[in-house]
């Protein structure tokens, strides 16, 4: 869908036309993808506009090519705003391999580099230049813009990963707040917004602080149909995750994100005991050493990176076949945003959390221990509820997903144009509906009602507080003791407080210790609990007033990591990998033989291997084995540049494979 702020700028149809010209010549693609369209001709018209979009969507695209096209028109140099080195290295390295003229400014040119790079600037030979926000609102750079602007050469701003401008977002950059100076100095540039995730307070931010008040708001499907949704409860995580790398993607690359650079550290190096290749990524390290491997990840092959979230905004590698998370992000805004890097050429690909108590406790606390006011607390425990509420949840995940972002599952196809249809059939509808293509939808979890549970260990947490008041010792414990209690165990804590006294000693005994466990989870993400101090001992809140008088329901799902790894199997078949695309046999090996000669293409050119093409234009390669270069020219992904430099060979491979 699409929701207008302000009248759309007039068309301009030789614009337009030229722009589905660049697709088609430059990109190698027939046709543009949902909203593509609509928000491109709107900006080669010279309008402004604010993109949401997910990732894998074809955000960049969106500025792409009407810098291209209007560049063309004679109307000059596109600056794109990115945050990150990797990112302006890739869209730079990917567009020279199209025959396109861009180039960046950072801190890897040298003196020369970066003053030749000035000259094709000012010389307005450039269709697109990256660069850093901290550069751009430099006043030399500013005066060159100046100079741009002064001759007709300065063709349209495009601020990429917009939300790092709002304060409410999950990746905020002090530096972004200065970009409302491009709309003050050159107001007549058409600026383009784009990012992949923003709820409604980040969203308004986007628009008060970049000025975009008068921009066009274009808000496509954030539903990513081939990435398969995987919540488990934590039970011996890293085996957890060991076990979903070798059932899942033996040999595939992929994120695995954890909270702390000493688990990020612990983490790849027992990954890397287990005969996997896993490489640490965070702040901490030196500079070289995530450069490494950074390289590493993007050129190779099945590399596992272990992250911090300092990992991954601007990482365009296309194969990624799955995000795992082994600790509770913030929100699902930084959820989406993380797992929207896997699969991001439409294959499939997953997504895979494990979370428990301790993730819940701690993301509380580093909320409430924050210095942000308590309106901005407010709002982040907020945030975090509705994302314990997705884990929790049994019923779909898609559905929850999409509604957070205010959006049902059912109401809209998505983007037209992805490589792969969703894995399993779909419902249409929201309330109730299923995508066929997450957990809770493959294997409908069991679910119980705990409200009785509830009750009891609500009951239990009063009792300590009781005692604690009477003079008989400490009014609260930490939650391995209450269900130490409520289960009845005779530990010597519980002889040395006495609480095999209290009336609620052994009343939980017919409960689990891993439901009592997600009792407890629920009960601290509801509200009605909190952990107070060093050793996040358990409190009352008022809500659980409710809660005990059992007037308020708790319904939670049985733990099912044991049986869904069996379901699991079922479903998949125990097949293995699916290849990219449906191919026979002579197709996989014909795959296989272009993935070599890619390879081999990547090295002497210094690329990674998915710039030259991706995994999806191989596979549809292999499948139509074109035989000839007009044939050739007719797959995605196969523009004018590329023909002209590999179509001789890749048909030679093609004839050599069968």
């Amino acid at each position: 869908m699409s929701t207008v702020l302000s009248p759309a700028a007039p068309a301009a149809p030789d614009l337009a036309r030229s722009a589905q010209q660049v697709l088609h010549e430059v990109f190698g693609y027939g046709r543009f993808r949902g909203e593509q369209r609509q928000i491109i001709e709107h900006v080669c018209a010279g309008g402004d506009a604010l993109v949401l979009m997910p990732t894998g969507g074809g955000k960049s695209l969106c500025y792409q090519v009407p810098a291209i096209a209007r560049h063309r028109a004679g109307l000059g140099v596109a600056v794109v705003v990115s945050p990150l080195i990797a990112l302006m290295h890739d869209q730079v390295g990917a567009l020279a391999e199209l025959g396109v003229a861009a180039a960046f400014l950072n801190s890897t040119l040298d003196a020369d580099e970066a003053r030749r790079v000035e000259r094709e600037l000012l010389a307005g030979t450039l269709t697109l230049l990256y660069a850093a926000p901290e550069r751009i609102l430099t006043p030399r750079f500013l005066a060159m813009l100046e100079s741009l602007h002064e001759r007709g050469l300065l063709s349209l701003f495009a601020i990429d990963e917009a939300h790092c401008v709002s304060q409410w977002g999950h990746d905020f950059r002090e530096e972004y707040l200065g970009l409302s100076a491009l709309h003050e100095r050159f107001p007549a540039v058409p600026r383009l917004a784009l990012t992949a995730t923003a709820d409604d307070h980040t969203r308004a931010d986007i628009v008060q602080r970049l000025q975009l008040q008068a921009a066009r708001l274009f808000v496509a499907s954030f539903d990513r149909p081939n990435i398969r949704y995987t919540i488990v409860e934590k039970d011996e995580p890293r085996k957890q995750l060991l076990r979903f790398l070798r059932d899942e993607h033996e040999g595939d690359a992929g994120i695995v994100y954890c909270q702390s650079r000493k688990r990020v550290e612990e983490t790849a190096a027992w990954l890397a005991a287990e005969g996997l290749t896993a490489l640490p990524y965070h702040a901490g390290l030196d500079a070289d050493v995530r450069r490494r491997h950074q390289d590493r990840f993007l050129r190779e092959d099945g590399i596992v990176m272990v992250a911090t979230i300092a990992f991954g905004m601007g990482i365009d590698k296309p194969d990624v076949r799955f995000v795992a998370h082994l600790d509770l992000p913030k929100n699902i805004e930084s959820y989406y945003q993380e797992t929207g890097r896997a699969g991001r050429d439409g294959l499939p690909a997953d997504a895979w959390m494990a979370y428990g108590l301790a993730d819940v406790v701690n993301q509380r606390r580093m909320i409430d221990e924050g210095d942000a006011g308590e309106e901005f607390k407010r709002l982040q425990r907020a945030k975090l509820d509705a994302l314990l509420a997705l884990a929790e949840a049994h019923d779909c995940r898609r559905v929850r997903l999409l509604a957070y972002f205010g959006q049902s599952y059912g109401s809209s196809t998505g983007l037209p144009g992805s490589n792969a249809p969703p894995r399993g059939a779909a419902t249409e509808g929201s309330l109730g509906a299923r995508c066929g293509n997450c957990d809770s939808c493959l294997n409908p979890p069991a679910t119980w009602d705990a409200t009785e549970a509830a009750r009891k260990a609500l009951s239990c947490i009063y009792r300590f507080r009781q005692q604690g008041d009477a003079g008989l010792g400490p009014r609260s414990f930490g939650v391995v003791h209450l269900i130490d209690v409520l289960r009845g165990k005779a530990t010597d804590k519980v002889a040395q407080f006495g609480h095999e006294r209290l009336s609620t000693f052994g009343i939980g005994a017919d409960v689990s210790e891993a439901q009592w466990r997600l009792v407890l989870r629920q009960l601290i993400a509801l509200g009605h609990v909190r952990t107070e101090g060093e050793f996040n001992t358990l409190a009352l809140n008022e809500s659980a007033r409710e809660v005990l008088r059992g007037g308020v329901p708790v319904t939670l799902r049985m733990p099912s990591e044991a049986r869904a790894r069996a379901k699991a199997a079922r479903v998949r078949g125990g097949a293995g990998k699916p290849p990219p695309l449906p191919l026979d046999d002579p197709g996989l090996l014909c795959f296989a033989e272009l993935k070599r000669w890619r390879a081999e293409v990547a090295r002497a050119h210094n690329l990674p291997a998915y710039v030259v093409f991706h995994d999806a234009t191989l596979a549809e390669m292999a499948r139509e084995r074109p035989a000839s270069l007009d044939a050739l020219a007719a797959i995605g992904g196969v523009g004018a540049k590329k023909l002209e430099a590999y179509g001789s060979e890749i048909l030679r491979v093609l004839a050599a494979a069968g």
